[in-house]
């Protein structure tokens, strides 16, 4: 019959899942101590690695090699995944003797990628396996071998792929981690790999990339009058103009802020010259710097805009805080 609304579950999941998650936590925990010089040697062979870290599997293993794989290939070490049952009808045209092969089997049985391991072996590649018997065929055929074993799955039946999985991957990862870290991969590599991402936007937007240039730059001379630049502020948007000489060099800023502390003064604003009232020491930007160095600029000057002039202090562009929410670095 449906349960009750309101009746007690039969099975207690939190307690349950609490379990299966304490399962999979010990076998992660004791990988540690299994790890010994051919971790050291499977580590040193992706270093010298001329070509590409392949990974194969089959099977949950081959989900997990996808996984790894796009690891590496985030962290500055080329890489991809190959199943081992399309790799015995041709992918294995993919591998060449300057690639190693990181191959994922629990068992270290599996039919489909023992098989391929002679034509692998053949090729001059090496092999690096991840496995939890260490006399399997797998094994046997690997020139270094990582041991994944676990105590037992997280699955009651002791049967589903689960902490043994998780084991796999937190290998894989380790070794991923150890070749970055050796490799003096850095945020700016990491950047390079991800240029769609947060950090991606963060590391690799200048200001060039984003400021406004051209006509959309407002600015006037100091000559004009100070209703004249409050039309320029209002023309351009950014809620600023910059002043400026002859040779586009920067002289002074007035803000829409500016206005209103002027009127907050009680001013005559009638007759007055923007170069009257103008701020003469603006904050301003390089070109090259990052966009999110204007970011925190604006954040520790509480100001919505800058300047950005080159070397000869003249005015190339404009930014304010918007166009740099626009370019996703904030």
């Amino acid at each position: 019959m449906p349960q009750k609304p309101n009746a007690e579950p039969d099975h207690n999941y939190i307690e349950m899942a609490r379990e299966a998650l304490q399962i999979e936590a010990d076998a992660v925990r004791s990988l540690s101590a299994k790890l010994n010089d051919q971790f050291e040697k499977a580590a040193q062979s992706i270093l010298d690695c001329k070509g590409r870290v392949i990974l194969v599997g089959v099977g949950k293993s081959g989900l997990i090699a996808k996984k790894i794989a796009a690891t590496f290939a985030s962290t500055g070490t080329p890489s991809f995944f190959v199943h081992a049952t399309e790799a015995s009808h041709g992918d294995l045209g993919m591998i060449t003797a300057d690639d190693v092969v990181l191959a994922l089997s629990n068992s270290g049985q599996t039919e489909e990628l023992v098989e391929i391991l002679p034509a692998i072996r053949r090729r001059g590649a090496k092999i690096v396996s991840i496995t939890g018997n260490l006399q399997s065929a797998l094994a046997l055929q690997s020139d270094f071998v990582l041991d994944g074993s676990v105590a037992k799955e997280a699955c009651p039946l002791n049967l589903a792929p689960t902490a043994s999985t998780t084991a796999a991957l937190a290998l894989g990862d380790a070794l991923a981690v150890v070749v970055l870290k050796a490799r003096g991969f850095s945020e700016e590599d990491f950047a390079m790999s991800h240029p769609g991402g947060s950090l991606g936007r963060k590391l690799l937007t200048h200001v060039h990339d984003i400021m406004r240039t051209g006509d959309r730059i407002p600015k006037v001379a100091p000559t004009v009058s100070l209703s004249q630049a409050i039309l320029e502020i209002t023309r351009k948007g950014l809620g600023m103009t910059a002043i400026v000489d002859d040779e586009q060099r920067l002289l002074g800023i007035f803000t829409d802020g500016d206005l209103r502390r002027l009127i907050e003064q009680g001013q005559d604003l009638r007759g007055l010259l923007v170069s009257e009232v103008m701020n003469r020491s603006p904050k301003c930007m390089a070109p090259e710097k990052l966009a999110v160095e204007a970011v925190r600029m604006m954040e520790v000057t509480h100001i919505n805009q800058v300047l950005v002039t080159n070397e000869h202090n003249q005015v190339v562009g404009a930014l304010n805080f918007h166009d740099l929410i626009d370019a996703k670095v904030v």
